[in-house]
């Protein structure tokens, strides 16, 4: 997103913090609720232009989106995103992917007020791995001829009982409604928005061997340092790295391996 709608989004932000700071609120349900919206508003294009036209007054947006949601969802939700139509978007697609987001930081907030944020970002991670390492499970989860429901079974029969519900609830979704994206890239959506609950950074580290607590601990302090944030470390073996350890923060690769360090002897060689 960019321009109006970023800042839109910023808005819509701040007021679902303020909603899921009030303990009486339920974030679960309000996900829920939100994932209910974006569903919507994916499905009924016209209705989303209505809600972004910006020839349209913010008052008579927010009272058409109050008419339409009234009894489908909780007055919470209905007046969050009454608020959002109120703002203005550059394009009316950023409505919706940003009603999702705030369904998907609503589930993770629940998750934080649990304790179990931590843990919800790694399986992430690792489920993120599993499907990377497998074309098979991949092209089953994001096959286009499958129903919603065939993909949800398949999903509870890999992560039900083994991960936590809000783990569950997040993947579900990214696979039963992909809204065009790739699973990879949803995935990697999610680990962000889990990290900046605790206003963190997320570095993926592989390694050739597992890392030591002491490792990791240092690791963490020097990336912290170097980034001026706090990290998150996902940490993944692969034995082809030979050695040492490569780093990814963003777009950005820090890359210690052997293997690097012999790729770059033999492109001096043969130069």
């Amino acid at each position: 997103m960019n321009g109006a709608s970023r800042e839109a989004l910023a808005s819509a932000r701040e007021s679902l913090d303020a909603l899921t700071d009030n303990t009486s609120v339920d974030a679960t349900k309000l996900a829920d609720e939100l994932a209910a919206v974006t569903a919507l508003l994916h499905r009924e294009v016209s209705l989303r232009r209505v809600l972004t036209d910006p020839a349209q007054s913010g008052e008579a947006k927010a009272e058409l989106a109050q008419r339409l949601l009234s009894g489908q969802v909780g007055g919470e939700t209905a007046d969050l995103v009454s608020g959002m139509v109120r703002s203005r978007w550059s394009r009316s697609r950023d409505l919706v992917d940003a009603a999702e987001e705030l369904a998907n930081i609503a589930d993770l907030t629940a998750a934080q007020k649990a304790g179990a944020l931590d843990g919800v970002e790694d399986e992430l991670f690792r489920f993120g791995r599993i499907v990377s390492s497998s074309p098979e499970l991949r092209s089953a989860l994001t096959d286009k001829a499958a129903t919603a429901t065939a993909k949800g079974e398949l999903l509870r029969s890999l992560l039900g009982g083994k991960a936590h519900a809000t783990t569950e609830r997040l993947v579900g979704r990214l696979v039963t409604q992909p809204r065009g994206r790739s699973l990879e890239a949803g995935l990697e959506s999610l680990s962000k928005l889990a990290a900046a609950r605790r206003n963190r950074m997320v570095a993926v580290v592989t390694s050739a061997v597992p890392l030591s607590d002491q490792q990791k601990q240092r690791l963490g302090a020097v990336l912290a340092k170097l980034y001026g944030r706090d990290m998150h470390l996902n940490l993944d073996v692969d034995p082809s790295v030979l050695g040492g350890i490569t780093v990814q923060v963003g777009d950005e690769v820090i890359n210690g391996s052997i293997a690097e360090r012999l790729e770059e002897a033999t492109r001096r060689l043969a130069g």
